[in-house]
C-alpha cells in the first residue's frame, strides 16, 4: 500500500516523503513520481530532480532516468505555489519577427525573461503581455506565458515567445529533438588551440555550489557544444557555438570547463573583469531556426549584435 507523509515547511515547501512499494520496484524515479496522487505532471518533478529537491534514502538524486527500488525511500521538497499578480508593462521592445502564432525577440542585455523572487516587474514577460494584450500561451503558467525557452538575464539574442498553446507545444517538441537551430556568437579569455571543435560533457548542479551548474559526470545531462573559431585576438577569441543540447548555463559552463570562459562571467570565470564597464557575459543568441507549427516552413531568424559587443569587437581588432 503506497504510503504517503506530507509536512508543510515555514520557507514555503512541503516535504513529500514516499516508501516505494513492492510493485513498483525498478520503476524511473520521475514516472514512479508522476504516479502519485495529486495534480503534479511528470515535467513538474524531472525538474525538482535535475534542481536536487529529491532524494533516494537520504542521497540527492539528479537524473530523472535513476530507477527506484522496493522499499526506498523518496524525500521531494515541493515548492507551495504563490499566487503573484503579473502585470502587462509598456516596455518597449526589438521584435525580429511576428505573426499570429508566435514573435521572435531581440532581448537586451539585463532583461529578465519572466517574473521571479526580486523581479516582478521590467521582465520580456511584463512587456510581450502588453504587446500581445494578454495573447499568450499558458502552458508554462501564469508567470511565463508563452515564454518555450530562456536566456540568461546578461545574455542577448533571439528568443521565440508562443501567442498559443497549440503554437507552443509544437515548438517545445522540436526543441525537445534538438532540431532548432540555435547559433551564438560570445568572446571568450585565451586563445582556443583548435579552429573548431565539439565539447560533449554532460551538465547538472554543482556538488560545490548548488547555486552554479557544472560538468556533473555523476548527475548531470548530456550536453553537447559545437564551436568555430571566427576571429583570434591577443588574449581573446571571438567564437561561434551551435548548440545540440540545451542545458542551463551550457555554453557558460563548457567554455569554463575547458579554460576558457567567457569573458565578463563572474560566476564561471575570473571575478575582475579587464573591462571595467562591461556588465555580465559577453554572449549573443545570434540565429534561431525552426519549423513553423502552421505553415510547416524552416523559419530562420538573425538578431544583430548589440551596440557594445560590436563596440568590444572593434576594441579588441
Amino acid at each position: 500500500m503506497l504510503d504517503l507523509d506530507l509536512k508543510k515547511m515555514e520557507n514555503q515547501t512541503e516535504i513529500l516523503t514516499i516508501e516505494v512499494e513492492e510493485s513498483m520496484k525498478r520503476e524511473r524515479l520521475d514516472r514512479y513520481l508522476s504516479n502519485l496522487p495529486g495534480e503534479h505532471s511528470r515535467s513538474f518533478f524531472q525538474k525538482l530532480i535535475r534542481d536536487g529537491a529529491v532524494k533516494v534514502n537520504g542521497e540527492t538524486v539528479e537524473k530523472t532516468g535513476a530507477t527506484v527500488e522496493a522499499f526506498d525511500v523518496v524525500e521531494v521538497c515541493i515548492p507551495i505555489a504563490q499566487e503573484i499578480a503579473i502585470e502587462a508593462e509598456d516596455i518597449p521592445l526589438d521584435i525580429l519577427y511576428e505573426d499570429r502564432d508566435l514573435l521572435v525577440v531581440n532581448k537586451p542585455k539585463g532583461m529578465v525573461v519572466h517574473p521571479a523572487a526580486g523581479h516582478l516587474n521590467g521582465t520580456l514577460v511584463n512587456a510581450v503581455l502588453y504587446h500581445c494584450k494578454g495573447e499568450l500561451s499558458g502552458i508554462n503558467g501564469e508567470i511565463r506565458p508563452g515564454i518555450v525557452h530562456r536566456i540568461d538575464r546578461d545574455t542577448t539574442g533571439a528568443l521565440i515567445v508562443c501567442k498559443n498553446d497549440h503554437t507552443h507545444q509544437l515548438i517545445a517538441e522540436q526543441i525537445a529533438a534538438h532540431s532548432v537551430t540555435r547559433r551564438y556568437v560570445g568572446i571568450v579569455h585565451g586563445n582556443l588551440k583548435e579552429d573548431s571543435g565539439t565539447i560533449d560533457a554532460p551538465i547538472g548542479r554543482s556538488e560545490k555550489d548548488r547555486k552554479k551548474m557544472a560538468v556533473n559526470e555523476r548527475n548531470g545531462r548530456r550536453a553537447v557544444t559545437h564551436y568555430k573559431v571566427l576571429a583570434r585576438f591577443e588574449k581573446f577569441t571571438y567564437v561561434q557555438f551551435e548548440l545540440e543540447t540545451g542545458r542551463t548555463h551550457q555554453i557558460r559552463v563548457h567554455m569554463a570547463h575547458i579554460h576558457h570562459p567567457l569573458l565578463g562571467d563572474a560566476v564561471y570565470g575570473p571575478s575582475k573583469c579587464p573591462f571595467p564597464d562591461l556588465i555580465g557575459q559577453t554572449l549573443h543568441a545570434q540565429v534561431i531556426g525552426f519549423i513553423h507549427p502552421t505553415t510547416g516552413e524552416y523559419v530562420e531568424v538573425q538578431a544583430p549584435l548589440p551596440e557594445y559587443f560590436d563596440k568590444l569587437l572593434q576594441k579588441l581588432s
